[in-house]
This record gives structure tokens, sequence and C-alpha cells, in this order.
């Protein structure tokens, strides 16, 4: 394998719903740097984690703010059982 592939154990979109948890009122530039990946990929990753009830968009004047359901369960069906809340738990971080 060449060094320049490289893999994480977390998606990209748990690392944006990671980011939008810990950093409610976080721009999309923001939570993009903080990923590192483009704002057109958080804007995707975003609606997508909108449309699934993961996250809650709320508008404050001209923002956007992100609320993450920690309630949510995951998708995977190994995983159905157990809630979004818990990976930030274990990976020892404050979330919803």
């Amino acid at each position: 394998m060449s060094r320049d592939h490289r893999w994480y154990f977390l998606t990209n979109h748990a690392l944006v719903l990671i980011e939008a948890a810990q950093n409610p009122d976080s721009t999309v530039k923001a939570i993009s740097e903080g990923v590192g990946i483009t704002e057109r990929a958080v804007h995707r990753i975003l609606a997508e984690l909108i449309q699934e009830g993961y996250v809650i968009r709320r508008r404050l004047g001209r923002r956007n703010c992100y609320a993450v359901r920690g309630d949510s369960r995951f998708r995977h069906p190994k995983m159905t059982h157990l809630e979004v809340g818990r990976l930030f738990a274990a990976l020892g971080l404050d979330g919803s």
C-alpha cells in the first residue's frame, strides 16, 4: 500500500457530526477546517445528517446552528441498538 493512501477509523460523516456536537455555533467553514475537508463536502454531509435526523439545524440571525441528536441510532445493521451519543462517550468527547 502506498504511503500516500491513508484511511481513518472514523468517516467524514462521523467527524462532521462530532465537530457539530462540540461546536454547535460553528460555521460550515469552521467545520470544514476542523475536519479537513471542503466546505462543499461539509454542506453535503450536513444535509444528509439533517435529512436522516441526526442533526437539527436552527437559524440564529443569519447563521445556522447545529444540534446533534445523541439519541439517534447508528444506521449499520449490526449497530442499530446503539445510540450515537455513545460514540461521543466512548471517545471521551462532550456531545449531545
